[in-house]
């Protein structure tokens, strides 16, 4: 074999075509974290096949709204914090980050107190709380002391645990039929619960924190290429950048909500087939992957709880500390390290540090996590029109406003998600 071919052979492979993966598909990856998973779950259970529509009709309105994000990122120079201090009074940008905090953290709980649970599961031994408090101290000190492209690295292995979901359609009899009809026909009861489950559903798709990551990732990526800047001031890089983010996040939402579409189907042709239509516990939960996976569905399901739970922390905890370290101006980034940027990992060990107190709340882990969904997509509204005015103005971002297609889909994005939650408190 030449040298050539070998060269070729390599960039060609799995391997590192997957270390080529940028923010765009590491944020979808971190996207089907165990609040995902447990809402998609009660979701198939309670619904069936008749909120499949969901995970359809958010893939482009999340390809949007995360394109915008890093756009905004990558073409500034800044995260949208950063942004918005720029364009928003300072009072406003506060209120924004204030809720991203409170939202981020109380997720961050609800996927420390599921992780716990599933290493329970697993284990078939010892104390739930422990674990979580285990699981907490692990992710802070290794987001502290790890470089995180090398953290990251690892974690996304354990993330094709979710994987099995897709299995079900060779084990399982499906009427492909209604499949088709729910994913394709929006349908669903006017009622409290009803819209609370969808507002769930679309608050794990669409959320808050993963706008910020997307956008501060861009900035970090490109200020380590020595070759790279801000497209504002380097536009001769704009057009191979943006298609760039564009195919990139186009994969990363794809993977996402392929995810999430099987794990509603599993759970709807397992769960909901079976009358348990309110998933209470991680147990019910992982009983959805027996057909497939038989005694080692518990495993299964654990090791995808942990797996998305461990890549979600610091994605979580990053997301508000860059919001906060962007606001005031701090150094700020997961490469740098401890010394460099004290106030940046402070934010990060407060955020894991205070979330430990929503697993001694009396809600179950998985009705957290779904809650935490639920406050995820009635926050993201006003983050969402702030970071659409962004993207739109001139003399932030140059010639490299948001396109078109963007604009639309941003928008309308915008408008689903506030309409979804109007109703829910109307129908409440």
């Amino acid at each position: 074999m030449s040298v050539a071919q070998s060269r070729l052979g390599e960039r060609l492979s799995l391997q590192s075509l997957f270390k080529r993966l940028g923010p765009g598909v590491i944020t979808g990856a971190a996207d089907d974290d165990p609040s995902g998973i447990a809402t998609y779950s009660q979701a198939g259970a309670q619904g069936g096949f008749n909120l499949l529509w969901t995970v359809v009709l958010t893939w482009p309105l999340m390809v949007a709204v995360q394109a915008v994000s890093a756009r905004i990122g990558r073409v500034t120079g800044r995260g949208l914090a950063g942004n918005m201090v720029q364009v928003f009074p300072r009072s406003v940008v506060t209120i924004l980050v204030l809720l991203l905090f409170i939202a981020n953290t109380i997720n961050l709980g609800a996927d420390l107190a599921a992780m716990g649970a599933a290493a329970r599961l697993t284990i078939g031994a010892g104390d739930v709380h422990l674990y979580t408090v285990g699981f907490a101290v692990f992710s802070l000190l290794a987001v502290v002391f790890i470089p995180y492209h090398r953290y990251v690295g690892f974690l996304k292995w354990l993330t094709f645990s979710l994987l099995a979901y897709v299995g079900v359609v060779f084990t399982v009899k499906i009427d492909w039929h209604a499949v088709a009809v729910g994913a394709l026909v929006p349908k669903f009861e006017l009622s409290g619960d009803s819209l609370t489950l969808v507002v769930a559903i679309f608050g794990t798709t669409i959320s808050p924190y993963l706008f910020f990551w997307q956008s501060s990732q861009e900035v970090e990526d490109e200020e380590a290429d020595p070759e790279a800047g801000p497209l504002i001031d380097r536009p001769e890089q704009a057009k191979g950048q943006l298609n760039r983010i564009g195919w990139e996040t186009w994969i990363g939402m794809a993977i996402s909500n392929l995810i999430a579409f099987f794990i509603i189907l599993t759970t709807a042709v397992t769960l909901n087939a079976a009358g348990k239509t309110d998933i209470q516990t991680a147990e019910q939960a992982a009983e959805a992957l027996k057909p497939i996976a038989g005694d080692a569905a518990f495993f299964l399901f654990s090791l995808g709880l942990i797996g998305t739970g461990l890549l979600a922390v610091p994605v979580l905890a990053g997301s508000v500390a860059y919001a906060v370290g962007e606001a005031r101006g701090w150094r700020i980034g997961l490469e740098r390290p401890l010394r460099r940027a004290r106030p940046f990992y402070f934010v990060i060990a407060l955020a894991i540090v205070l979330s430990i107190a929503v697993d001694f709340t009396a809600l179950d882990p998985i009705k957290a996590l779904i809650w935490s969904a639920v406050l995820n997509g009635v926050i993201v509204v006003p983050i969402m029109v702030a970071m659409m005015i962004m993207a739109s103005r001139r003399k932030l971002m140059g010639d490299f406003t948001a396109s078109p297609w963007q604009v639309v889909l941003g928008w309308a994005a915008t408008a689903v998600m506030a309409a979804a939650a109007v109703a829910m408190f109307v129908l409440m």
